[in-house]
Order: C-alpha cells, then structure tokens, then sequence
C-alpha cells in the first residue's frame, strides 16, 4: 500500500473537503433549534418536561420494545440495567474485553466482577462460543443459578456489546445463556438503527441501552436510553433512575438507594430533533458504508460490512490491516495528513484496574486489536 496516499485522497474527496476530516461529528439539519427554543421558553428545561416523554416514546418505537427510559448517559443506563436483573456486589457479570471502558466500569459501579471473554472476528462482538466453552469449564448450576467453580462467585448476567453498530450472534448467545440461567444485558450505546434478523438490537435482552453522546448516530448531547419489553422491570428503572422517590403530593420520601440519573428535558428535546432524521441518517451512512467498500475492495484492504441476516448502522465505519505494523503506518499517514482515524480501543485487561479480572484466551480479540482501524464516518 506504500504510504497511503491514495486512501487519504479518496476520503478527502468523499467529504468534499482538503480541511481537517474528523472520526463523527453530529449534523443538525432538523427542528433541533425549533426545538430547543421551546423547550427554552416554557422553562421545562431540566428533568420533568415533555420531550422527555416525547423521546422515550420514539426510542420505544424505534428499538421494538414496550417501553424506554431516558437517562443521563448510556454508562448510567448499562449500571441501572444490571441492577435491575438482579446483578448484586460480588457477583460476576460475562462480557468482552473488546470494548469501550464503559462496558467494564458499568459493571463496577455495582460492585461486582467482569469476566472477560473472547470475541467473534466477524462480528467483533462477544463470541456465543466463548461464552459456552467458558460456563462448560467454570459454569455450574446450584438450584438453577449459576456459578463460577473457579472464583465462587454467581454468575448473574452476560453483557454483549454491538460493536460500533454491528450485532453479535444473538441467537446462540441467547440459547447458550438460556441453558446457563444467566440475564442478558444488551450494551446497544453503538447500534441504534441495527436489526438482526429484522429485529432491532436492544430487543433481545431482558433490556437494551443505548447511548446518545455527540459522536452517536443520533445525539442529545449527553444521554441514553433503557429499553425493555418488560413493563415491570422499566418501571422499577424508572423509579430507580429518579431517586427512587415515592409519589407524592408534596413530601418527600425514598424508600431504597436511587439515582438522579434522569435525562434533563432540554437534551431530550435535541435528541427528538435528531430522532426525526435517523432514517435519513442511516440511509446516508449506508450510501458511504457502499462507496468505502468500492474503494477498498480496489485496494485490497477488508472494510467491515454487515452479515447476512443483520442490519448494521455503519455508526463508526472500520478497515482491517494486514498486521499491527501496516496498521500503524496508516493511522500516522491519514492522521499526519489531516485525516482522523483511530485504532480500536485496548483490551480491557490491559488497563492497569482490570488487568486481575478472569478472561479466556482472548485469541481473536487481539488479532482485531492489532488490526482494526476507524476512519470518517460523519453523515455528509
């Protein structure tokens, strides 16, 4: 490839600029204003309003599922939905080392144990197969609930992330945890807009979440979102998320340990702004997803596209090198020439507060590590 003159040309032409070309970046071309100044002008501009409501409503909608529930960000959102399935101190929740640290802290914060497990190179998500070669050598079933006969510990849910918009196997992860009695958790920051098998990611678990920071596909500026089809357990994050404070008139009364997680009106009512364009969005996504594959196709580097039966959002668009030295090279060539590009994030066991916790092999997510490149993926 030689010092990738030609790839720097063509995505320079792609956006139509010789200025700086930044990873994402949000577009407003909608009501966002409009909205805004409403919002503004009847003073609803903090947790209570009705764009709140007005966006949990259309993110229901849009993830196929019963009900949302608007939060301060999607970490806060990943946090509550594992305490909501039932994730308490000590426990041990499955998930991937391939990730953004979110997905690790979140399980933190309640006080319980990632396990690190392997990920599944076309998907880059947590391998089914992973997860079921680990439960049958560590796995154990005591009354129906599972346990870790290395650590002790009760394994109490699995956390999947679709990784930048693309989704894991969910039918096999769904029947291998089923098989173990382990809840799913859904990390869907990365996936709004993307189907498996026609169906919306952040369905499939006992709850989805999905992040709307300003470099999603869909932004509120800072929020997320708890899906479920499970009426109770939303309402239970409902009342979890607003400080766990019983209905009332005029007192105030909480009975157990809540959060002020709640979403402030005047982000929602950015985020139902965007909401409108999102098809739009993913149609233009799509169409540049397309013109990359084109183009690299040419040159014989793997772009990532989706699998068969999925639906992927193209949120952050990706290339695979030959090795970690020709994956180095690119990114110091499109980024010394104003081209940003980014490697996928390091392992989590490689940070200095999770280099302790269990994890497999890991053989594939560090083949990816060594190889995975994000470039410009903004919307034109």
């Amino acid at each position: 490839m030689g010092n990738f003159d030609d790839v720097t040309e063509y995505i320079k032409e792609l956006y139509g600029t010789r200025e700086f070309i930044p990873l994402h970046v949000p577009k407003f071309r909608g009501k966002e204003k409009e909205y805004l100044e409403r919002c503004i002008d009847t003073t609803f501009v903090s947790s209570v309003g009705k764009f709140v409501d007005q966006f949990e409503d259309q993110i229901a909608q849009i993830s196929g599922t019963k009900k949302a529930i608007a939060v301060v960000n999607g970490t806060a959102g990943i946090q509550v939905a594992l305490r909501l399935v039932g994730v308490q101190a000590g426990d041990e929740v499955l998930t991937q080392a391939l990730t953004f640290v979110a997905t690790a802290n979140a399980i933190i914060y309640n006080n319980a144990h990632p396990v690190f497990l392997d990920v599944d190179l076309d998907t880059m998500g947590l391998s089914p197969k992973a997860v079921s070669a680990f439960l049958e050598e560590y796995g154990e079933l005591r009354d129906g609930v599972c346990y870790n006969k290395k650590s002790g510990r009760k394994i109490s849910a699995c956390l999947p992330m679709h990784t930048f918009g693309f989704p894991v196997h969910l039918d096999e992860l769904i029947s291998v945890c089923k098989k173990w009695n382990i809840k799913i958790v859904e990390d869907a920051a990365e996936s709004l807009g993307s189907e498996y098998k026609g169906q919306p990611t952040g369905s499939f678990g006992e709850l989805g979440v999905f992040s709307f920071n300003g470099n999603k596909i869909v932004t509120s500026g800072g929020g997320g979102a708890i899906v479920s089809n499970s009426i109770p357990l939303a309402e239970k994050g409902k009342y979890l998320t607003t400080t766990a404070k019983q209905p009332h008139p005029y007192e105030y009364f909480h009975d157990e340990l809540g959060y002020n997680y709640r979403m402030p009106n005047i982000n929602a009512a950015l985020a139902c702004a965007q909401l409108e364009q999102l098809d739009a969005f993913l149609a233009k996504k799509r169409a540049i997803a397309n013109s990359y594959a084109e183009f690299f196709n040419t040159k014989g580097i793997k772009f990532r596209t989706e699998l068969p039966n999925t639906k992927a959002n193209y949120w952050l668009m990706c290339v695979e090198l030959e090795n970690k030295k020709e994956r180095d090279a690119y990114l110091e060539h499109t980024n010394s020439q104003g081209v940003m590009t980014r490697p996928i994030w390091q392992l989590m066991f490689r940070l200095p507060m999770y280099e302790n916790f269990q994890k497999d092999s890991q053989k594939n997510a560090i083949f990816l590590e060594k190889r995975i490149v994000n470039i410009p993926s903004s919307v034109r």
